[in-house]
């Protein structure tokens, strides 16, 4: 193909990209903080080919200078809105490490250099496209920094509550979830010539206003409304010390629990929170996609290759691990603590048709660079390919438990056989040498709802087709007290995988490894728990070589907890959770990589205040 048509193949990315598809002028701008990927793990083009299928004229802007104002207007000004992607990961979590440090790199970014985004995307993009569009195009934002900011917020980096991220950015809407319902429905209605200030009733969309507004956006709601605890009851903090009060940890806790607890889109309810003379008002969680709509959006003519702007640079390094996977599922039951997805993609499984797949699959195999290998079949946890329960179809998820937490809901239905045939039907696409499995396995619900027969087919299955060399796992702990904090399985159901997998290894004559991940220093963890760890790694012989600190990035439980020092998953009453903080987190991470010798005086130390200075030579010796 001719550098010309290569180009034309992606969407319009400058005036002279308009010109050469006969547009003067597009339906919409997106402004992306991630490089112009064009494939579907990417939140931009994903919703720009969505518009797109639908006979809108879409541009987008990735990763425009901000502190250029001719940057944001080199596709000329939008007929309909301008949108603005706050990229596929929070861009502070992007920029800094868990120790507030800055990273080197940004695998978002041509060449995976960093200094192509502004901290915070939001406020900086909707203040430069409002210069640049004027007060009468409306502008929204989405992705998970818009999703997961959209009440106010604990934020790490500042160490204190920051206001929604609507308020704070002053856009006219906020996308939070996944985003194509939305998106389609807020550009159809402004089609229809509906003004922005008249969209108040989106599912899976924010809008703002003024007491003096307030009675008229609510009066006609047919949604039940909660109302949260208040930006200034949340963020509370002593006059004299500045410090958070006690009250105003209790109040955002309390917030939070309420927001989980509304969180179903089957029953739908609207959420209120004041910030001043503002209100910050959360429609019910957008509709999920049907399977039919689900397999059609993952077919859309993406290319699957960063823009030829990129070449130069390298291209862009997230697309190398994306690339050729599949995603083949939606949605997360599983219910950690740490993580944000269940909050983003909701706890009903979406998932695409078999046939949809092996369509996917067999594109793939025609792409250069394609040597055979699907590196992904799966989605946030791959094993989960279907409703946890037959209930969740009408009733949607439960609000007062987990399906996995803290044992496996009676009423849990078993997916592995789905999934089992969704892997063999890829892999039997002429092509396709082997398919692995990367994005994840929730090992206890393999263990401990999956039947017998099943769960040995899948284990043979697995270790045989869909593993090289290594298998990640997620048991993230060992101590009962740290694991029930993370919403994670006892360290029993690590175990018994452990020893199927090794068994199943042993039958095959393989030799393949687990590679589990553990957190330090996680919201219950104190040193002991640490130490804990640390032997029990010592006496099974793995020592990781990498180790994830927490971090509390916005929109998770775990967070909550880290600020509030509660516990605010419902059921649980808002118990105290220990917190370990400052150089605790750097001497709990030590002893998990006690092997490392640069660690020996942190080792020392923190056995030191564990008063089991009898270990240091059990753990520290070659």
């Amino acid at each position: 193909m001719k550098q010309d048509e290569y180009r034309a193949a992606f969407l319009p990315v400058t005036k002279q990209d308009m010109e050469n598809r006969g547009w003067e002028q597009l339906d919409i701008v997106m402004i992306s903080a991630d490089a112009y990927v064009d494939h579907p793990s990417f939140g931009v083009p994903l919703l720009a080919r969505l518009l797109e299928s639908k006979g809108y004229k879409v541009g987008i802007i990735a990763q425009p200078d901000w502190q250029d104002d001719k940057a944001f207007l080199k596709l000329g000004v939008p007929r309909l809105c301008c949108m603005i992607g706050t990229g596929n990961i929070d861009s502070m979590v992007l920029k800094y490490t868990s120790a507030n440090k800055p990273r080197s790199e940004d695998f978002y970014a041509p060449g995976g250099k960093s200094g192509f985004r502004p901290d915070r995307v939001a406020p900086v993009y909707v203040s430069k496209a409002r210069q640049a569009f004027g007060k009468d195009v409306p502008i929204i934002i989405g992705g998970l920094e818009a999703s997961l900011r959209r009440f106010a917020h604990y934020d790490f980096w500042s160490d204190r509550i920051r206001n929604s991220v609507l308020l704070d950015a002053k856009a006219d809407m906020l996308i939070y979830g996944m985003g194509e319902k939305q998106t389609l429905e807020i550009v159809r209605r402004l089609q229809e010539g509906q003004k922005v200030e008249e969209l108040t009733d989106i599912k899976g969309t924010c809008v703002s206003f003024s007491e003096k507004h307030k009675e008229e956006i609510l009066k006609n709601s047919v949604w039940p409304l909660v109302m949260l605890p208040s930006f200034e009851e949340v963020a509370g903090r002593d006059k004299k010390s500045n410090r958070p009060t006690e009250e105003g940890k209790r109040a955002y806790a309390e917030a939070f629990q309420m927001q989980l607890e509304h969180e179903n889109p089957l029953k739908s309810t609207r959420i209120l929170q004041q910030s001043g003379n503002r209100y910050v008002l959360q429609n019910p969680p957008a509709d999920r996609l049907t399977t039919k709509e689900f397999d059609s959006l993952y077919e859309l003519p993406y290319t699957r290759m960063a823009h030829p702007d990129y070449d130069k640079d390298g291209g862009v390094p997230a697309l190398r691990e994306v690339q050729f996977s599949i995603t083949s599922n939606r949605g997360c039951f599983g219910g950690c603590s740490f993580c944000a997805i269940t909050s983003h993609q909701g706890r009903m499984i979406q998932i695409r048709s078999k046939e949809s797949l092996v369509r996917e699959a067999t594109s793939l195999t025609k792409l250069n660079g394609f040597k055979g290998y699907i590196h992904d079949l799966g989605g946030p946890t791959a094993n989960f390919q279907g409703l946890a329960c037959m209930k969740q179809s009408k009733a949607g998820p439960c609000d007062q438990r987990q399906c996995l937490f803290p044992s496996p809901c009676l009423n849990l239905q078993d997916t592995h056989r789905h999934y089992l045939e969704i892997l063999e039907a890829v892999e039997a696409v002429p092509g396709v040498k082997k398919v692995f499995i990367r994005s994840g396995i929730r090992f206890d619900y393999l263990m401990e709802v999956c039947s017998p027969e099943i769960r040995e087919q899948f284990i043979d299955h697995m270790v045989t087709h869909n593993v090289s060399g290594q298998l990640k796992v997620a048991p993230e702990h060992i101590d009962p007290q740290v694991l029930a904090v993370m919403g994670k399985p006892r360290v029993g159901a690590y175990e018994a995988f452990e020893e199927a997998f090794h068994q199943a290894n042993h039958k095959h004559g393989l030799k393949q490894y687990l590679i589990p991940y553990f957190i330090a220093a996680h919201p219950g963890s104190t040193l002991q728990s640490a130490l804990k760890l640390a032997l029990y790694l010592k006496k099974v012989g793995f020592v990781p070589d990498q180790c994830q600190e927490f971090y509390p990035t916005p929109g998770t439980v775990s967070t909550c907890m880290y600020y509030t020092g509660l516990d605010p998953r419902p059921g649980m009453d808002f118990a105290p959770v220990y917190v370990p903080k400052g150089r605790e987190r750097t001497l709990q991470r030590a002893l998990l990589q006690f092997n490392k010798p640069g660690n020996a005086k942190l080792v020392k130390e923190a056995l030191q205040l564990c008063d089991r200075m009898d270990l240091y030579h059990v753990l520290c010796r070659r």
